[in-house]
């Protein structure tokens, strides 16, 4: 509950310090846990850090991901709004892995499993998230195990 508690207290600072913002995407990332809790039926204990790190993994990739579409039509103010809640949102979550690291933890992973084509794929993808966690994006493990399949 440590992480829910603290997205809270940046929340109530947010909007005491008169940063809008900020406010308003902390707000719409409480809304986004809390129907994660209601979803599981664990709205009176809460999630844990856990499980708030994937939601907030997933609503930062959905933050990019719209940004590159409002790019590709030319709303780069709408864009860069995006990828400003992104920034924000992505300060709840692990520091994350870098490019080598991950690769590191694939080669591992291949040779834990003897794995050796493209049909060990979803295999080694398991494998490695379980290691990982949310501290890797899941579209880079996947093309990083890609890469290292073929």
């Amino acid at each position: 509950m440590a992480l829910k508690q603290r997205i809270q207290d940046d929340l109530k600072a947010a909007l005491l310090g008169g940063d809008r913002f900020v406010g308003e995407t902390l707000r719409g990332l409480k809304a986004a846990i809390l129907n994660e809790e209601v979803a599981l039926g664990k709205r009176d204990e809460g999630l844990d850090d856990t499980e708030i790190e994937k939601i907030v993994a997933k609503e930062v990739k959905k933050r990019n991901e719209s940004a590159t579409l409002y790019e590709q039509n030319g709303r780069a103010e709408s864009a860069a709004d995006e990828r400003r809640e992104a920034e924000i949102m992505s300060a709840y979550l692990p520091k994350q892995l870098s490019e080598d690291e991950v690769k590191a933890v694939i080669e591992a992973a291949v040779k834990q499993l003897g794995a050796n084509g493209m049909s060990d794929m979803g295999k080694v993808i398991g494998v490695v998230k379980a290691k990982v966690g949310n501290t890797a994006d899941g579209a880079l493990i996947a093309k990083l195990v890609k890469e290292q399949l073929t």
